[in-house]
């Protein structure tokens, strides 16, 4: 047990039995954790051996207040903390010998991370992630639409999918699942649970593509959207946007959520334009931890 009432565990289904209805309890803003945990459940029950994740919650008067959990491969997620949770957490993990490879939470709560992570570790951090997080309100598909129609893909669109994604991958500099999917590990990438649907033209040739998660405590994220650059403006992302969104509420979310890039204002207008609210904003830091000698 750490101070401060955090309660360390391996056991993945014991932390969700404790700290699930506190997950879901603001299920936009934990859309990461929510996914990132289903997946690591997943693994674990098909390979009960393999390397298990730390679970972390923070509790006070009996209820949760916090999370974190920190992946295999040195992924470190946060839910809010304040500046002194923070500086305790990563004292303890430090203590404990815990090397996080990055962190990623909402934007306060990772840069003060990131920070206190360097007084005691001397790690060094880079931001790597800055993102705006925008969850559905009222779906408004846009006019004029676009010629065409959605559709669900299947296993034949699966050359198309992999390709358009890694080509969103070179365009946002995502080298690590290029890796993967050249690799031949495609469902070890973050595509690998994703449901894709298409935009298509009259005459049945895709056009845009738009991927979901699976409903996870009443949440649906929509990632990645992705339109050919020799096909953008004209309306596709917008149209199978609504689409994958119109599917999520179909299957049951409640909260429907997307990450977009800040420096990107055609895209977050288009997704204000089709009933996306902005609720928060997201951060990522990369540690390293020493330089190699030199002379």
């Amino acid at each position: 047990m750490f101070p401060d009432d955090w309660h360390l565990t391996q056991d993945v289904d014991d932390f969700l039995a404790r700290a699930g209805d506190f997950l879901c309890s603001r299920a936009a803003l934990h859309n990461t954790p929510l996914t990132d945990i289903e997946k690591l459940r997943i693994r674990r029950a098909a390979d009960p051996d393999a390397e298990a994740a730390v679970f972390g919650r923070l509790e006070s008067e009996g209820e949760v207040r916090a999370i974190f959990y920190l992946t295999p491969l040195g992924r470190l997620g946060l839910t809010l903390l304040s500046a002194r949770q923070v500086d305790t957490l990563a004292a303890h993990l430090a203590g404990l010998g815990h090397s996080p490879a990055s962190v990623i939470a909402d934007h306060d709560t990772a840069g003060a991370f990131a920070e206190s992570w360097q007084q005691h570790t001397g790690a060094a951090s880079v931001a790597f992630w800055r993102t705006h997080l925008y969850r559905l309100g009222t779906l408004t598909p846009q006019q004029p639409r676009p010629e065409g129609m959605g559709r669900l893909t299947g296993g034949k669109d699966r050359e198309q999918i992999v390709r358009w994604c890694c080509e969103f991958c070179v365009d946002v500099g995502e080298q690590s699942s290029i890796d993967l999917i050249d690799a031949g590990s495609w469902e070890s990438s973050r595509f690998g649970d994703r449901h894709f649907t298409f935009w298509e033209t009259p005459e049945g040739t895709p056009v845009s593509m738009a991927a979901s998660t699976s409903v996870v405590g009443g949440m649906v994220r929509v990632d990645p959207v992705y339109t050919p650059a020799h096909l953008r403006g004209r309306g596709y992302a917008g149209a199978v946007t609504v689409e994958a969104s119109r599917a999520a509420l179909t299957a049951g979310a409640t909260d429907v959520v997307l990450f977009t890039d800040p420096d990107n204002p055609t895209s977050n207008a288009l997704y204000q334009r089709i009933g996306y609210v902005h609720v928060a904003d997201f951060a990522g830091y990369k540690f390293s931890y020493g330089a190699p000698e030199t002379g």
